[in-house]
């Protein structure tokens, strides 16, 4: 049977006659029981001036309906801290809430996955936006096995998800049915993405003198190619154009060359197929030999075209291939990863 979950407070159960004096007197007080810091209280309140007059049993069942559902409180600390609105919704919808997810999941250890990766779930306006985007998805032909598997892979997908006819035209497009196994991936991809983008994306490849036909085509065998950056399609298709010398169309059979990393895999293994050849040394990469090439680990590659040459032969490839590996793009240094907390 589904879990339900009263919207009664603890203060308000019937025969409750035990002693408040340890009770906590204000939001500030709930808060450092759950293991915050005065530093996360001052950002909770930044972000959620409302929990300072919060009602206080409201606010600790809202905290025990979570940890009903396994949340330890490290993990509820750092939820509140990044999403303190969650806290803020009346009771009896964040209840109503809790209780369509759960049914929504099928199990509790699979929803607090959910929440974990996005907060944000418990913010959304049930009626509004969460149960007309998996309806959204019902009527394109996802089911809800697969539809729970994209949730927790895209944890934006229920906020960001809109279809239209363009869009459905696109999702046609592809080819793929929506039995096949890449349908939900195609599905929710375009279902998240901007038509405009979406645009941006095709041209990007008809730049490289494919079809519209070819590109759709590449995104049903290939989907996560449609989440790429243009920059990062543009800069690889270059490279595989004017360095390797190979057909644009060569993405179609080999949609991986489109995620190699440019810097740490494709251009210093082509660098060093390059040093051997002038160096005479065996054996050569030439021909289909570099597609297999770029798809080896590291170790495999090493072993296969290095470790096995003489010592100083070795020696001088090995140093040769790390000091190519370690040049960078133009202020590829100066990046910084700014995101903190949950980054979405």
């Amino acid at each position: 049977m589904p879990t339900t979950y009263s919207t009664i407070c603890l203060t308000q159960q019937e025969g409750v006659g035990k002693d408040t004096s340890d009770q906590p007197k204000d939001s500030v007080q709930v808060l450092k029981r759950l293991g915050c810091s005065d530093a996360d209280i001052t950002k909770i309140f930044t972000k959620a001036s409302a929990l300072k007059n919060a009602d206080i049993d409201q606010l600790n069942w809202k905290l025990e309906l979570l940890t009903g559902l396994g949340l330890t409180a490290p993990e509820l600390v750092k939820i509140v801290c990044g999403r303190p609105r969650i806290l803020v919704s009346r009771l009896t919808c964040f209840a109503e809430q809790l209780k369509y997810f759960n049914e929504l999941f099928g199990s509790r250890e699979l929803l607090v996955r959910a929440i974990l990766r996005n907060p944000s779930l418990l913010t959304y306006d049930l009626h509004k936006t969460i149960k007309p985007t998996i309806e959204m998805y019902r009527v394109v032909g996802l089911d809800m096995e697969d539809l729970i598997q994209m949730i927790l892979a895209r944890p934006t997908l229920i906020s960001r998800t809109s279809f239209s006819e363009e869009k459905m035209e696109f999702i046609r497009k592809t080819g793929v049915s929506k039995t096949a196994t890449m349908y939900k991936y195609v599905v929710t991809l375009i279902g998240v993405s901007r038509l405009e983008t979406i645009r941006q994306k095709i041209a990007n490849f008809e730049k490289f003198g494919m079809s519209e036909e070819e590109t759709f085509c590449l995104f049903g065998k290939s989907p996560y190619v449609m989440s790429l950056s243009i920059d990062k399609v543009q800069r690889n298709m270059t490279f595989i154009l004017s360095q390797l010398k190979l057909p644009a169309k060569i993405v179609l059979e080999r949609p991986i060359l489109l995620y190699l990393n440019l810097e740490n895999v494709m251009k210093p293994r082509a660098l060093l197929a390059g040093k051997m050849h002038e160096m005479g040394l065996e054996p050569q990469i030439t021909g289909p030999m570099i597609l297999t090439v770029m798809r080896m680990n590291e170790k495999r590659f090493l072993k296969a075209f290095v470790s096995h040459q003489p010592m100083e032969v070795a020696d001088e490839l090995m140093e040769y291939y790390e000091n190519v590996k370690g040049v960078k793009r133009l202020a590829e240094d100066s990046k910084k990863n700014c995101n903190y907390g949950f980054p979405f």
